[in-house]
Formats: structure tokens, sequence, C-alpha cells
């Protein structure tokens, strides 16, 4: 098998191709060949070393492929399709996963669907539905509305029947935020968000704010919710949030903040398996739609890393793990 690891943190060029043996699936566990695998920040973390892992750092948390070998006790058939998230090592043409965290993958929906939707999918399915369950009458703020998240983000937004406003930085996202279903798009590189969110609502400000962004939107974010709202910081692409005074919240207008995480919102295999089969089956019925900006080879994982630290996507970027040559 090969497997893009991580020997020592730093820039894309870190990103290493290994050749390893393949392992053999133990007790509860199978042997996955990997169609795709989805490429997402949390792996820049994990390449940067913002987020610490052990070396050699087996770069990858999401993916779709096809059941190879099971071990002792798992309910799976070899042949089966499967997707997964928070499977480590997903970087690879092999990965070895608890048979509990894989889930089915409908008839009618193709790997690359099922590999760019389980951790952004899934992602905006508790966002809208648990960290901020969304209804008619809400009106909510997403930040990079045309990102891979975003675009899910604002789909299942508009699902909720709330008001959607989304945030982008050219005319090209802006297009393809409001073909998702954004009933407003901010250019932020031209205005205030803020400013513009508070006049888009009347004043009143939104009833959430969903940020991937972190750093360079966190406080003015918190100036474009409502008394009582509620800031969602569900990453930090332009870097950690600073520490601040927690009297701020009070001082504009008794807000709340959470900082959620997937892994917490698909603990058990009852929770993963609704959220998953929410998610996939959409798809599969075509109620959701998975925009793909590009497939590179596995051995180019480092293109794809520059590509979305360089915001030069427009929706998700998939690695080829069929294909284990750069193009």
């Amino acid at each position: 098998m090969h497997a893009i690891r991580v020997h020592e943190p730093g820039g894309p060029e870190r990103l290493q191709l290994d050749e390893l043996s393949t392992p053999a699936p133990g007790p509860g566990q199978a042997l996955v060949r990997v169609d795709f695998a989805g490429v997402n920040y949390i792996d820049v973390y994990h390449r940067t070393g913002l987020y610490p892992l052990p070396r050699p750092i087996a770069l990858g948390r999401e993916g779709a492929g096809v059941v190879e070998a099971v071990g002792a006790g798992a309910a799976l058939v070899p042949g089966t399709r499967v997707a997964w998230t928070s499977v480590a090592g997903s970087y690879a043409t092999h990965v070895i996963a608890p048979a509990e965290q894989l889930v089915p993958v409908p008839d009618t929906l193709d790997s690359r669907a099922a590999a760019a939707l389980m951790l952004q999918g899934l992602t905006a399915h508790y966002l809208t539905r648990s960290t901020f369950p969304l209804a008619a009458g809400h009106t909510c703020l997403v930040h990079a509305a045309a990102g891979g998240a975003g675009l899910l983000i604002v789909q299942l937004a508009r699902r909720a029947g709330a008001t959607v406003i989304g945030t982008v930085s050219t005319e090209a996202k802006a297009a393809r935020a409001r073909a998702a279903g954004c009933h407003h798009v901010i250019r932020y590189t031209e205005v205030d968000f803020a400013d513009e969110a508070r006049r888009l609502t009347d004043g009143r400000g939104v009833d959430v704010v969903y940020d991937a962004v972190g750093r360079t939107t966190f406080l003015r974010g918190l100036d474009a919710l409502r008394p009582r709202g509620m800031m969602v910081l569900f990453g930090q692409a332009s870097g950690p949030v600073e520490p601040f005074d927690l009297q701020l919240l009070n001082r504009k207008g008794s807000l709340f903040v959470t900082r959620p995480t997937l892994f917490d919102h698909v603990a058990t295999r009852d929770e993963l398996r609704a959220r998953a089969g929410d998610v996939l089956g959409w798809a599969a019925r075509g109620e959701l739609a998975v925009t793909i900006d590009r497939v590179v080879p596995l051995a180019a994982a480092a293109d794809a890393h520059r590509a979305l630290e360089a915001r030069a996507t427009i929706g998700k970027v998939l690695l080829d793990a069929t294909t284990t040559t750069a193009a």
C-alpha cells in the first residue's frame, strides 16, 4: 500500500508518499481499499503541527472505498461500498478502520460524492440541526459560503427554512453561493460584512453565525449577531481566535459562543448512522448537491493543500487514491 505521511511538520512540501506493508484487520476492524479521500482544513492543522500528532503523521480523516477484508466480529461483508470520517490515515490506498465507524454508501451515490460528504456534510448537519437548530424565521450568516462546508451549510439552512446570508471573496464564489441557496451574498472584500448583515436584517442582527475562518472574522462576527445570538466557531482557516474578555459577550447583548467538533456529534454508532443516513440519502436522491472543485492524484496531495490554503477552491477537494503517481 501507499500512504501520504508527514515525518516533520511544516509546509505542503512535507507531504511524503510512503510505501508500506498492507496491514491485516484485527478484531472488529475492516481493511478498506480507498477510492477517494477528502481533503479538509484539519489535515492542514495536522501537517503544520498546529494540532500535534505522533510522527510520522498519517494524514487524512475521511474517504470512501470498498471493504476488502474483515477481522473477527466485524459485521461487514467484503465488497461492500462504505464511507467514513474520523479514521486516521485516509490519504492512502488502503486504511484499517473500526467497522463501527464505516457507513454504507447508497447504490445510486458515487464514491466521489460519498467521500466529499462525510466530514463536511455531517458537520453541516450537526451545525444546522443540533448546535443551533435552524427553523423558519431564523437568519444565519455563513462565512466562506462557497467552500466545501459552506455550500452544504447553505443548502441545509435553506432546507430548514432559514434566511441565509453568505460571505465570499469573489464574484465567481458569490455565484456559487447564490446557486446553493443564499438569499443574500456579501463580498467581504468590498463591504464590512457585519455592517451589511445588520443592514440586511433591518438593524436586528442575525440569529447565528457559522464561522470556520476564525481570527480574521470572529470579533466582527459578534457584531453581526442579535442580542442573545450564537457564534458557532467550527474552524480557524485564518488562525486561532485570540483570547478575549468574556465581558465582551455581555456588552454585545448576552451572546453565546460555542466551539463544537464533529467527533462529539457522531460519538455513538446510532448518531453516526442517523446523520450519515440523512446526508448521503439526500445526496443520493438529488436533494443535496455536492460541489467538487478538483480531484488530484494521491501523490499530488501537496498541490491539494496549496490550493486549499490559498482559498483557491470552490467546493470540495479530493485525492484519487487509485492513482499513486502525480499527473
